[in-house]
C-alpha cells in the first residue's frame, strides 16, 4: 500500500467505517429473509400482508423521501432560496390523502382481489377483455417512468460519494446499485420494508443533523440570516440574489413550485413503490397508526432539508456559489466536505445512502414484478415456481440498465424524479381512484386514460415545454393530470355497458 493509499484511508475512515457497518447491516437484512422469500410469490412479492404498520409507515416515508429529497430538492432551494421549502407542503398535502384516501380502500380491495401488482389490480378490478391490454400497458408504464427516477437517486449518490470519499462517480454508482441489487433479490418484500424502517430512523436523524450544519459553521441563526440577506452571489442569469435567498417568490414563479409540488408529491397517490405498502400491512389497526404518524415523519424531514441548499449560501464563496448555481446536485456533497468532519460527514452519508438505498429497493422490486408477473407471465404463463427466480434476474438486468443511463443521465435529479411522478399520476391515479372510489368505472376510461396521460406528459415536455418561451415553468404534470382525469371520467360515462357485473362490485363496494 502506497503513501497516497494511506493518507487517503487516514482521512476517510471514519466515513468509510459507517458506510460499511451500514452496508453490511442491509446486506445481513436481506440474507436473513432469503428462506423466507422464496417460500412463495406472495412472500417475495408482498410480504404475505402480514407486516406490523409501524413498519410500513417508516418504510413508506423512507421509500419516497430518497436522495431527490435529500440531495436534489436540497440542491434546489439553494438555485431557488427557502421559497423551495413550499414544494414540500404539497408533499405532505399528499401524504395525508394518500393514507386517508387511497389506503384503507385499496389494502380492502387488493386483498379481496388477491391482487400482488398495480398492474394486476387494474386486471383484476377491470375485468374484460380490455384488462388485458390495462395490465400490459400499466406494466410498460412503469419499466418507463421508474427508470428516469431510479437514474435520479444513483446520480445523487454517485456526486455525494464523489464529493465526500474522492471516489470516482462511476465507482460509487456501481457499489451502491450493486449492494442494493442484492439484498433485494435475496429477500424480496420482507427485505425491503424492514430494511426501509430502520432506514426511515436513520434519515430522521440525519435530516436533523444537516440541517444544524450550516448553522454551526457560520456561528448561529442571526449570522446566518444576516449573511443570506447580504448576499451577492450571482443566480442563473448572473444577476445578484441579494434577498432574494429569503424572499418567497423572487428567484422561482409560483408556477414551477406548483408544478414540482404536484408532479413530486402526487407520486404518493399514484407511483407503485408507494401504493404497493397498503398491499403488506397486517392489519387495521397497523393501518390507523401508519395514517397518523406517515405523515409526521414526512413533515419533519421535509421542514429540515427543503431549504437546506439555501442555507449553504452562508458557507459558500462567490466562487464556489457560482459554480454550485450551475450544479445543484452537488450542493450537499458541497456543505459536508466544506464542514470538514470526518464522523459528522459518516453519519450523514450513511443516512443519505438510506435515503437512496430504501427507494431504490422497492423500485427494484416493482420493476422486476411488473416484468415478470404482468408482462412475461400474462404473454406466456410459466409455473409459479419459476416467476420468483426469473423475478430476479429480472431485477439483475434492470440493475445493469441503471448503471449505464446513471453514467450518462439526461437531467437533474429533480426534473427526472418530477417527470416520474407526473408520468405516474397522470397515467395512474385517474384509474387508480376510479377502481377504489366508482362503481361505474370502466376498463375502457381506464385503458384511454392511461394512454393519454403517458402520452400528454412526452408531448408537453419534449414538444412543446422548452421549445416555446412562457411554457417552461409549467411543467407536464398539469396539462397531463387534468387531461386524462377528464378522459376517464368522460370515457368511462360514455361506456356505461362495460362496467363489470354487479356481483363483482358488491364484493369491492360494501
Amino acid at each position: 500500500m502506497n503513501d497516497l493509499s494511506l493518507h487517503w484511508l487516514s482521512q476517510h475512515w471514519p466515513v468509510l467505517l459507517l458506510t460499511s457497518i451500514y452496508l453490511a447491516f442491509c446486506l445481513g437484512v436481506g440474507w436473513y429473509f432469503k428462506e423466507k422469500a422464496t417460500s412463495g410469490v406472495e412472500s417475495f412479492y408482498i410480504a404475505k400482508r402480514d407486516i406490523p404498520g409501524w413498519v410500513v409507515s417508516l418504510a413508506f416515508f423512507s421509500t419516497f423521501a430518497s436522495t431527490n429529497t435529500y440531495i436534489g430538492q436540497a440542491g434546489k432551494s439553494f438555485q431557488f432560496g427557502l421559497s423551495w421549502a413550499w414544494v414540500g407542503l404539497f408533499w405532505s398535502i399528499f401524504c395525508v390523502i394518500s393514507w386517508l384516501v387511497l389506503g384503507p380502500r385499496m389494502r380492502r380491495q387488493t386483498a379481496i382481489l388477491g391482487s400482488m401488482t398495480i398492474p394486476d389490480y387494474f386486471f383484476f378490478r377491470y375485468r374484460s377483455n380490455f384488462a388485458l391490454s390495462i395490465r400490459l400497458l400499466s406494466a410498460f408504464v412503469i419499466l418507463f417512468a421508474t427508470l428516469w427516477y431510479m437514474t435520479g437517486i444513483t446520480k445523487g449518490l454517485g456526486h455525494v460519494i464523489a464529493s465526500v470519499l474522492d471516489i470516482p462517480y462511476a465507482i460509487g454508482t456501481f457499489a451502491m446499485v450493486s449492494i442494493t441489487c442484492a439484498y433485494t433479490i435475496w429477500g424480496g418484500m420482507y427485505s425491503v420494508l424492514w430494511t426501509d424502517a430502520i432506514q426511515g430512523i436513520m434519515m430522521i436523524a440525519v435530516a436533523i443533523i444537516m440541517v444544524m450544519l450550516p448553522f454551526i459553521y457560520v456561528g448561529g441563526v442571526d449570522e446566518m440570516f444576516v449573511r443570506l440577506a447580504d448576499t451577492q452571489h450571482l443566480d442563473r442569469s448572473g444577476e445578484p440574489m441579494g434577498n432574494g435567498l429569503v424572499t418567497f417568490g423572487s428567484l422561482v414563479s409560483f408556477f414551477y413550485i406548483l408544478g414540482i409540488g404536484l408532479a413530486v408529491g402526487m407520486k404518493q397517490i399514484a407511483e407503485p413503490r408507494c401504493l404497493i405498502r397498503f398491499y403488506s400491512i397486517d392489519n387495521a389497526k397497523s393501518m390507523r397508526f401508519a395514517m397518523i404518524w406517515t405523515p409526521i415523519f414526512l413533515g419533519i424531514s421535509l421542514i429540515c432539508v427543503m431549504g437546506l441548499g439555501a442555507l449553504v449560501h452562508g458557507m459558500a464563496t462567490d466562487n464556489e456559489a457560482a459554480y454550485l448555481i450551475q450544479n445543484t446536485d452537488e450542493v450537499v456533497g458541497f456543505m459536508l466536505s466544506k464542514f470538514d468532519n470526518p464522523l459528522i460527514s459518516g453519519i450523514c452519508i450513511a443516512g443519505l445512502f438510506a435515503a437512496g438505498m430504501s427507494s431504490l429497493a422497492s423500485v427494484m422490486l416493482i420493476v422486476g414484478t411488473a416484468f415478470v408477473q404482468d408482462m412475461w407471465h400474462l404473454v406466456k404463463p410459466m409455473d409459479e415456481k419459476k416467476i420468483v427466480p426469473r423475478t430476479r434476474w429480472a431485477i439483475l438486468f434492470y440493475c445493469a440498465v441503471l448503471y449505464v443511463v446513471t453514467l450518462f443521465p439526461p437531467a437533474g435529479i429533480v426534473e427526472m424524479t418530477a417527470f416520474s411522478g407526473a408520468v405516474f399520476a397522470a397515467s395512474f391515479f385517474p384509474a387508480i381512484f376510479g377502481g377504489l372510489y366508482l362503481r361505474w368505472g370502466t376498463d375502457a376510461g381506464a385503458l384511454v386514460s392511461m394512454l393519454t396521460g403517458i402520452l400528454c406528459c412526452i408531448i408537453w415536455r419534449f414538444g412543446f415545454r422548452f421549445r416555446f418561451e412562457g411554457l417552461s415553468d409549467i411543467h407536464e404534470i398539469i396539462p397531463a393530470f387534468i387531461l386524462s382525469m377528464a378522459v376517464y371520467l368522460v370515457v368511462s360515462n360514455m361506456t356505461s355497458k362495460r362496467i363489470p357485473d354487479s356481483n363483482h362490485l358488491d364484493r369491492l363496494f360494501v
